[in-house]
C-alpha cells in the first residue's frame, strides 16, 4: 500500500504547488498563451463541484469527495492488494481528492488554470483524478479478460 500512499502524496504536492504557482503570479480571470490555439493558464476560482454541479457548499462537496473516495476504495480494495497498476490508480485519484479539499478549506474555492478552450478550465487534481479513473476502468477490463480466458482454457 505505500505504492498508493506515495502516489497520492507526489499528485498531491505537485497540485498544490502548481495552484500556488497560479495564486500568487495571476490575478483572478487572467489568462496566459502557452501553445496557441491549444493550451492557456487561466486563473479560475471554482466555487462550485465538477462541471458546475452540486453548488458552492465547502462542507457538501467535501463529504461528497470523501464518500466518492470511501466508494472507490471499497470496490477496488481487494483488487489493490494484487495490482500495482489499482494501487497507483487509486493513489491519483486520492491525491486528487485532497488536493482539492485543501483548496476548499484554505480559499473556498477550487484553484483550476488548465485551459484548453473546449473543455472547462481543470487543474491537475481534476487531471490525476481523471486518469486514476480510467486506470480503474482499463484494470477491470483486463482483469475481466484474464478471467474469462482463464474460465475458458482447460484446467492442467
Amino acid at each position: 500500500m505505500i505504492l498508493m500512499w506515495l502516489a497520492a502524496a507526489l499528485v498531491l504536492a505537485l497540485d498544490q504547488y502548481t495552484k500556488h504557482l497560479v495564486v500568487t503570479n495571476f490575478d483572478p480571470g487572467e489568462s496566459r498563451i502557452v501553445i496557441p490555439h491549444l493550451l492557456y493558464l487561466t486563473y479560475v476560482q471554482n466555487r462550485a463541484g465538477a462541471f458546475g454541479l452540486f453548488g458552492t457548499q465547502t462542507w457538501l462537496l467535501v463529504a461528497l469527495a470523501l464518500a466518492v473516495l470511501a466508494l472507490f476504495w471499497y470496490a477496488f480494495r481487494d483488487v489493490a492488494r494484487h495490482s500495482a497498476l489499482v494501487r497507483i490508480a487509486f493513489g491519483g485519484i486520492a491525491g486528487g481528492a485532497l488536493g482539492n479539499i485543501v483548496d476548499r478549506f484554505h480559499y473556498s474555492f477550487v484553484v483550476d488554470f488548465i485551459d484548453l478552450r473546449w473543455w472547462p478550465v481543470f487543474n491537475v487534481a481534476d487531471s490525476c483524478i481523471t486518469v486514476g479513473v480510467a486506470l480503474l476502468v482499463l484494470s477491470t477490463i483486463l482483469r475481466d479478460r484474464k478471467v474469462a480466458a482463464e474460465a475458458k482454457s482447460p484446467p492442467v
